[in-house]
């Protein structure tokens, strides 16, 4: 059934998301902070068995210059620079091994699958620590440092990802102009905030994106993650203001105020994880080029497959961009 507003309803909701005061001061003095820390990629070749795929251990510095991992995946073909695909995964996983996630090279793209910092032991397996601690908080990483937006966990994955752009930017077998992002709810949840703070993107996919339209989310569903924001609010009642005080610098939907480059949505009707509606609260609020995809029958795995394919096939036309000196 459906869990949250039907088609009608879904077109026609527009978030209450307020924007706190200084949203983008303080993500420019992040990302400034962060690329002075500096430091060059480092990529190391992975023996495989596959003869159409090369495969690369590639660690950037993040937040804080923190080494992050990622896979670099490069069509064993090719001839020039390659269109550029960087890519975040879900809640809980890693990057996984190097012979995982061979769509975006198989296709003929230089495809980046970043390590998200600290996760990746409860799926497939992750080799990126976060050397960074946090006060009091609910199992699982929606809590780590919430009170406050300096020590919040997502502004240092929101900062990796932009430096995971500037990384595969530097590569000399990737055409800079024509970098996209791409992921699959917590992932998506990260490629908008990434096209949010990179203005010149090729364009971005975002499938049943988490961390969009919060105040919406933990009002609509009780499933978790998000469930790890209500029972830590359920038991330091007093610190409600300051956590969704800081929730409003990584909310989605500011994200995509911001956003120029096409982007391309995805739901499913039935999904109770990341309800169709803070989808919805994203995409109304996307400031570039849009579409929204949804599906009637699905829940959080949206379209699956068939959402692959229309990345794919988004991609393939983006154009290239003008990069912007930083």
């Amino acid at each position: 059934m459906l869990s949250d507003l039907d088609l009608p309803g879904l077109h026609a909701y527009r978030s209450g998301y307020r924007e706190p005061e200084g949203f983008d001061a303080f993500w420019d003095a992040t990302l400034t902070e962060a690329r002075a820390a500096g430091g060059d990629p480092v990529l190391t070749p992975v023996r495989t068995e596959l003869r159409t795929v090369e495969v690369y251990d590639l660690v950037f510095a993040g937040y804080g210059g923190h080494p992050v991992h990622a896979w670099l995946r490069l069509p064993a073909e090719r001839g020039g620079p390659l269109p550029a695909v960087v890519q975040f995964h879900g809640y809980g996983s890693g990057r996984g091994g190097p012979y995982d996630d061979l769509v975006w090279a198989s296709a003929g793209y230089a495809h980046l699958l970043m390590d998200t910092r600290g996760q990746g032991g409860a799926h497939a397996g992750g080799d990126t620590a976060d050397p960074v601690g946090s006060g009091p908080a609910y199992p699982g990483f929606l809590t780590r440092g919430v009170e406050d937006k300096e020590t919040y966990y997502y502004r240092r994955v929101f900062t990796d990802a932009v430096r995971a752009i500037d990384a595969v930017r530097t590569l000399d077998t990737v055409n800079p102009a024509r970098v996209a992002v791409t992921g699959n709810s917590q992932g998506a949840g990260i490629a908008l905030a990434a096209a949010g703070l990179v203005p010149d993107l090729a364009a971005g996919h975002f499938q049943a994106p988490f961390l969009t339209d919060i105040r919406r989310a933990l009002a609509v569903t009780g499933t978790f993650p998000y469930a790890e924001l209500t029972g830590y609010l359920g038991a330091r009642r007093h610190a409600a203001d300051a956590v969704l005080s800081t929730l409003g610098y990584f909310d989605g939907v500011g994200f995509a105020r911001r956003a120029q480059a096409p982007g391309h949505f995805s739901t499913g009707l039935m999904d109770d994880i990341c309800p169709p509606s803070t989808a919805f609260g994203a995409y109304h609020a996307y400031r570039g080029p849009k579409s929204i995809r949804t599906w009637e029958f699905n829940g959080h795995e949206a379209g699956g497959a068939q959402d692959v394919a229309d990345a794919l096939a988004a991609f393939r036309s983006a154009p290239a961009q003008e990069i912007e000196e930083r």
